[in-house]
């Protein structure tokens, strides 16, 4: 821009800021086409370069009766459309990586849920492999949530019995597993 258009610029600005609203209408005139340019070139949306350059001039009013150097409107005036369209393309990043890590966590999820599926079946299937009387006090034990004193009782055993059961049917259960496993 030479100095010719900022001399025209800092005329402009300081009528606006002494009070003439009518100077704004001229540099909205001189810049908008050009801030629209700049914030398109950054965004490559229409649209958004439009809103964007609309909020800048909202903060460009906002702003400039406490600009100091009013020559230089239009590098104060790009810098804002910059910086907001920069700003926009931020905001919009931070939105897809959200969604992206809620999807991934959702995926996550079902994957965990269904690894959990698997595991749950496979155990089930190794505890069909132990002898009847281990199966059932683990049955009653993890599965009916009973105490070792009740197992006892519903199995006509003593408690140390129980615990023993318990015990070997744990030992084999992991040595299968294990096998499996390897």
């Amino acid at each position: 821009m030479n100095s010719e258009q900022r001399k025209i610029d800092k005329k402009l600005v300081l009528e606006y800021q002494s009070g003439d609203k009518k100077a704004l209408v001229f540099l909205v005139k001189r810049w908008h086409k050009l801030f629209c340019e700049k914030a398109f070139y950054i965004l490559k949306d229409a649209d958004a370069a439009k809103d964007i350059t609309q909020d800048c001039w909202n903060i460009i009013m906002d702003k400039i009766c406490d600009l100091k150097n009013p020559e230089s409107f239009g590098s104060w005036g790009m810098r804002i459309v910059y910086t907001k369209s920069l700003d926009s393309i931020k905001a919009k990043n931070k939105k897809r990586n959200e969604l992206e890590y809620y999807k991934y966590e959702q995926n996550i999820a079902e994957v965990e849920e269904d690894d959990k599926e698997q595991l749950k079946n496979k155990l089930l299937q190794t505890i069909k492999k132990l002898p009847k009387d281990q199966q059932i006090v683990i049955k009653l034990f993890y599965v009916e949530d009973y105490s070792l004193k009740e197992i006892g009782d519903i199995l006509n055993i003593s408690v140390g019995t129980t615990k023993s059961r318990l015990f070997h049917a744990r030992e084999k259960l992991k040595s299968i597993l294990k096998k499996q496993l390897l």
